[in-house]
């Protein structure tokens, strides 16, 4: 549960001194703390900072300043096309507390598919010209904040100018000549009355896809009629004709891109807003509250599919004819995703004094956020010529309620160098998720998800009278006997004739959500806490916190955690802590079903995920998820020598029960093919529509154990080279390892590997700020260390089969002329010198279906990018 953090009504920075010394109010209670007087390491991001990274999506911002914060864009991933996964020192954001102003920030209704089915907060949400600062808390925090905090706390402060306004205009694009971005943001602040403030800030936002792939070339099909390979799909399928088909390719992804699959940014636009404002009722005495409305929209595609892919195929119509999706789509189709998110919040509370040193902060918020899902440029294939090619197939809807209550009583006592803070409260927390179901057609089970739909054929393999007329209708067509007369040959196989051909159910790439699983999870906690801290002498600091959690879901919880800060010399301190962390899995995370196209084995195929603790998923071997709990270790070093400061920082997080995906389970509907019939015949057992046409399945389990250990190195230096102007260095570095504590028998060869070794292990950020007179000029480079990647064939020896990926370097540029007291003019590139991280390898697997690189890459990928932005300041 969130907390208020005990800050007088701005919660932020209240002069231009606090600014100076970047004053913190994240991790700590009682009187605010400088950044090296802090028990626990906290980056402090400037507006000003904030301001100079060339980025609309405050997911980019903070990856370009904070080098343990990872990021990864997945053009083909369902709903991550539109709110993407990142990481905190190598955890998913479920496990960082995300906060605005000291209160918690609603989640996401997506459940990102695959990995740790991450549901966290979308802080794209929050535009950065509403920011005073960000506060990165690099730190288990679960005891002060309450559940998610494991990696750390991120606390994104609103701006409370109550004066004054700001205007930004930004446009650019990417050195290939796409993704074009255009930005315009306001801030503004108004008194209210004498002792009250309303600050105001709207962005507007657009951006075009950008495309980094290739044609679609592939052994199994090749659409590149200029390509030697070109061919391997199924010519003999209805619609089929040459020249037609060829002259239908610029139209398989319905004009996005240039390719029939496009591997890129996809297209958005963005409307977002906040309001943050306060009143003073007394000088003891403040109301406050905050809101945000967010709409944003994007677009993405699937895989395409080509002639004979499973999907284009012939099916016998009712009076014999044959029909495919070809006569829909003349050169094959690409499905194509379109999201609209929509987000809004509440926040209000009121905090005062009951007595000097005895404050109080009651608090309520209320957060929403829904995605709405269209599917385009496909079909259910099992309504065949009666399919429509445009789908609703549902929403989804989180939505969290809180009551909070917190306390803080300063105890002063003659042995302690300042008062003793006793703060104490209490939270309610109401937790709801939902799956709208999808119109009907996104998810009907047509008549050609079985064999022989209009009996045109008898048990015996002869004609039925429906069938006597029927050209080229050949019911005797089978290469072995069908004993069990069902129309599907004993080994599996169907009949070759068309009549029994049978196709997937639902909105082709993003199957509908059905009655049967929709529906919505709702859950309730409450938890209460107690924290003491204070500076025992005037060189240390202690604090100790204890937390008690109760879900209505899962059994009661009690966490813990101790911190201190030691001053060796006057410029020199010593850190560290130790504490328990407890993540209580979502009901997303519990609830949320899904089939889409994915690549378990390196070639796209329909792949179910279901909830863990639902029928299907157990009756494939799934347990109800439970709880997460972690130990979390730090220990550090602070240091300032005049114009020089630098802290040093180690931690270790013991992770027990993660939540995570299993490795895709195959299916097959031949008896002979093991294990994966047996996942076939769960699947039809328990009544899942279309179980012929999903050839892979997997769910969400507590699948093991981890131990992540890494090093934060954050320097600053100050200086002047010439009179009247300055130059400011930072270099911030990050190493970070996570490995297998126990239980990673739930993943194959190439997913254990890939946990362990996929992601770079050291990250840096290193950048100058120089100014002189009326010039500004930055300068930033972005470090990534190597990483691997091992083959898709999942049983495999790595030792053979495993790509290096080298290291990176990416500088970013940017010059600024200030005009007049009131405007500025920059100009910049990002990634100046365009570099891109290694192509992936064909014979590993990950190239598949023309991606040029790993689409999964937290190295980015889209080249260098150009950019001119204005600003006003009124």
């Amino acid at each position: 549960m969130g907390a208020a953090l005990f800050a007088p009504a701005s919660f932020a920075q209240e002069d231009e001194e606090a600014v100076q010394e970047n004053v913190i109010v994240t991790g700590v209670r009682g009187q605010p703390r400088t950044v090296t007087d802090s028990p626990v390491p906290v980056d402090v991001l400037s507006s000003e900072e904030l301001e100079n990274v060339p980025f609309t999506d405050a997911n980019d911002i903070i990856r370009t300043l904070v080098p343990s914060y990872s990021l990864s864009r997945q053009p083909i991933s369902d709903g991550g096309t539109f709110i993407r996964p990142a990481q905190l020192r190598g955890m998913p954001t479920d496990k960082t507390l995300v906060l605005v102003n000291g209160h918690r920030r609603h989640r996401a209704a997506l459940v990102q598919i695959g990995g740790s089915g991450t549901q966290g907060p979308d802080i794209a949400t929050i535009p950065a010209i509403a920011l005073a600062n960000v506060q990165v808390l690099r730190d288990g925090a679960a005891a002060l904040y309450g559940s998610d905090a494991i990696a750390g706390v991120i606390n994104f402060i609103l701006k409370d100018d109550a004066e004054g306004a700001t205007i930004t205009a930004e446009t650019g694009q990417y050195y290939e000549g796409d993704g074009f971005q255009f930005v315009a943001a306001a801030n503004l602040g108004v008194p209210l009355g004498e002792n009250g403030f309303a600050n105001f800030s709207i962005e507007r936002s657009t951006s075009d896809a950008t495309s980094r792939g290739a044609e679609y070339c592939q052994s199994w099909a090749c659409v590149d009629p200029n390509d030697p390979s070109f061919g391997g799909f199924d010519t003999t399928i209805a619609g089929y004709d040459p020249a037609t088909f060829l002259a239908g390719l610029p139209d398989a992804n319905i004009g996005f891109g240039d390719v029939v699959q496009p591997w890129g940014q996809p297209s958005s636009e963005a409307l977002r807003g906040f309001v943050n404002a306060g009143y003073d009722l007394s000088p003891t005495t403040s109301l406050y509250g905050f809101a945000n409305y967010s709409k944003s929209e994007a677009d993405g595609s699937f895989f395409y599919r080509y002639p004979g892919n499973g999907t284009i195929e012939n099916l016998r119509l009712q009076d014999g004819s044959l029909w495919s999706p070809l006569f829909f789509f003349p050169g094959g189709f690409t499905p194509r995703f379109f999201g609209e998110v929509i987000d809004y919040s509440g926040v209000g509370g009121i905090q005062g004094e009951f007595s000097e040193g005895f404050t109080y902060d009651l608090s309520a918020r209320f957060g929403h956020n829904e995605v709405q899902y269209t599917l385009a440029n496909t079909v259910n294939p099992s309504l065949g010529n009666m399919s429509p090619t445009r789908f609703n197939p549902g929403d989804l809807i989180n939505e969290e309620f809180q009551l909070q209550a917190d306390f803080a009583y300063d105890i002063e006592l003659a042995s302690m160098a300042s008062p003793l803070t006793f703060a104490f409260g209490a939270s309610y927390m109401d937790e709801s998720y939902e799956l709208v179901g999808g119109d009907p057609a996104s998810y009907a089970t047509g008549p050609y998800a079985t064999p022989d739909p209009w009996d045109l054929c008898s048990p015996a393999y002869t004609p039925t009278a429906a069938g006597a007329g029927v050209v080229g209708l050949d019911c005797a067509n089978y290469t072995t006997a069908d004993s069990d007369n069902d129309g599907i040959e004993d080994d599996g196989i169907p009949g070759l004739d068309p009549v029994y051909q049978v196709v997937g159910v639902g909105s082709n790439g993003f199957p509908g959500y059905s009655p049967a699983f929709s529906g919505e999870y709702t859950r309730d906690s409450y938890a209460i806490y107690v924290d003491l801290s204070g500076d025992v002498t005037d060189r240390l600091f202690l604090q100790g916190a204890l937390r008690f959690e109760d879900y209505s879901d899962f059994d009661s919880e009690l966490v813990w955690k101790v911190a201190g800060q030691f001053d060796l010399t006057e410029n020199m301190g010593l850190r560290g802590s130790v504490g328990t962390g407890f993540r209580a899995p979502t009901p997303g995370q519990q609830g949320t079903t899904n089939v889409s196209t994915r690549l378990p084995n390196g070639f796209p195929v329909a792949t179910g995920l279901f909830p863990a603790g639902g029928p299907i998923a157990q009756a494939l071997g799934a347990s109800p998820l439970g709880p997460e709990k972690s130990t979390n270790y730090s220990f550090g070093w602070t240091g300032g020598f005049g114009d020089v400061s630098l802290t040093v920082d180690y931690y270790r997080i013991e992770l027990e029960d993660r939540v995570n995906a299993i490795s895709t389970q195959d299916v097959s509907n031949d008896p002979g093919a093991g294990q994966a019939y047996q996942n076939y015949l769960a699947l039809a057992g328990a009544g899942v529509a279309g179980a012929d046409s999903i050839g892979g399945v997997f769910y969400f389990q507590n699948a093991f154990d981890t131990v992540t250990q890494g090093l934060d190195v954050v320097g600053t230096y100050s200086t002047s080279f010439t009179e009247g102007s300055s130059t400011a260095f930072t270099a911030s570095v990050n190493y970070n390892k996570t490995e297998f504590d126990g239980g990673a028998s739930v993943f194959n060869a190439e997913d254990t590997f890939d946990f362990e070794n996929g992601q770079p292990e050291w990250r840096g950020v290193f950048s100058v700020l120089h100014e002189a007179g009326p010039w500004t000029f930055l300068g930033r480079a972005s470090y990534y260390g190597e990483y691997d990647n091992s083959d898709s064939g999942g049983g495999q020896t790595m030792s053979s089969l495993v790509q290096n990926f080298s290291p990176e370097v990416m500088v970013d540029v940017e010059a600024s002329y200030q005009i007049s007291d009131a405007v500025r003019l920059s100009l910049g590139a990002r990634n100046v010198f365009d570099e891109y991280p290694d192509a992936a390898d064909p014979a590993i697997g990950d190239s598949c279906c023309g991606r040029v690189y790993r689409s999964d890459s937290v190295v980015d990928w889209q080249g260098g990018y150009y950019y001119l932005k204005l600003r006003a300041d009124l």
